[in-house]
């Protein structure tokens, strides 16, 4: 490897909206994201569906499908 060409590699918080913090290490001492282990559906097995505007009932409407609620 070349000398003096790779960033510094320092401590870093990785700061999530839903304000749990991850401690590594990287090139930037703090990165901010907007979903994290801790806060997204596929990790915690809670599945969040935002319907705008009934958009699920007019596909099934559309296409003629019954909805699971009904069933």
């Amino acid at each position: 490897m070349k000398k003096d060409i790779h960033p510094k590699f320092v401590p870093a918080i990785i700061k999530c909206a839903c304000g749990n913090e991850i401690r590594t290490q990287s090139n930037r001492k703090e990165i901010s994201v907007e979903i994290c282990s801790k806060c997204h559906p596929f990790f915690t097995g809670k599945q969040k569906l935002i319907d705008s505007a009934g958009r699920v009932e007019r596909f099934q409407r559309k296409y003629g499908l019954k909805s699971q609620k009904s069933a």
